[in-house]
């Protein structure tokens, strides 16, 4: 049976919220991933600690915080992409990453090769 759109997004979630808490030792608050033509958007919400809240309250800090925590993602990423192939069937062209140092969330997004919104 073909899995709904809904249901790929879920099990997209679930699996960056595992990666998250095998790789690197705590999971994000909420996860929500969302299919968009030749995207998947991912969108992580709570992953600062306090500790990082605090240091990101001068722009040095918050520089270091956002570098530190953007190459933990960038060293996984291999396994990220494979995630997403094994969901999916679809292989990963480019993957992009930003975090706020205010709201503490962290958007992530997987650029396909094809239009996968189509296909499902």
């Amino acid at each position: 049976m073909k899995k709904s759109k809904g249901a790929i997004e879920s099990e997209i979630s679930k699996a960056i919220t595992q990666w998250e808490k095998d790789y690197l030792g705590r999971g994000s608050v909420s996860v929500k991933a969302d299919i968009l033509r030749d995207m998947i958007i991912v969108n992580l919400q709570g992953i600062l600690t306090p500790a990082e809240y605090s240091v990101c309250e001068t722009q040095e800090g918050m520089l270091t915080v956002k570098k530190t925590r953007s190459g933990l993602v960038e060293s996984g990423l291999e396994t990220l992409k494979e995630i997403i192939l094994t969901i999916t069937g679809e292989e990963v062209k480019s993957f992009h990453t930003d975090l706020s140092s205010r709201t503490g969330e962290r958007v992530m997004i997987f650029k396909l090769f094809n239009d996968y919104e189509k296909k499902i």
